[in-house]
């Protein structure tokens, strides 16, 4: 067994003294281009100046972002689910008209 100040003597040798500059573009270069400055950006969350996005959207949309943010992950699927369900019926349905504008012969272009 290792002797009570053997322990310190291991620590002390895994200690460095050496002095890195992290300043160095060089010895630490950004891994993802845009990074820093977007964490910069991020660091300072009051900000009186509202984003650009949020500028044309109108009460009813930042209520929906307010509902849509309160959901459970459950729920918010179960919202994205009914979407993806209602697109598909709207589609079929676009479908049906198409195809029925097809034959009443609504689509077709006057003959000059």
């Amino acid at each position: 067994m290792a002797s009570p100040n053997g322990g310190d003597d291991f620590e002390s040798s895994l200690l460095s003294f050496e002095k890195l500059d992290r300043a160095s573009p060089d010895l630490w270069p950004e891994q993802l281009p845009g990074v820093a400055e977007f964490a910069a950006s991020c660091k300072n969350p009051i900000n009186n100046s509202p984003r650009k996005w949020m500028a044309e959207l109108e009460s009813e949309d930042i209520e929906m972002l307010k509902e849509l943010g309160s959901l459970t992950t459950a729920n918010l699927m179960e919202k994205v689910k009914g979407l993806q369900n209602l697109a598909y019926r709207l589609g079929l349905e676009e479908s049906r008209e198409m195809t029925r504008g097809k034959f009443l012969n609504i689509l077709e272009r006057p003959k000059k």
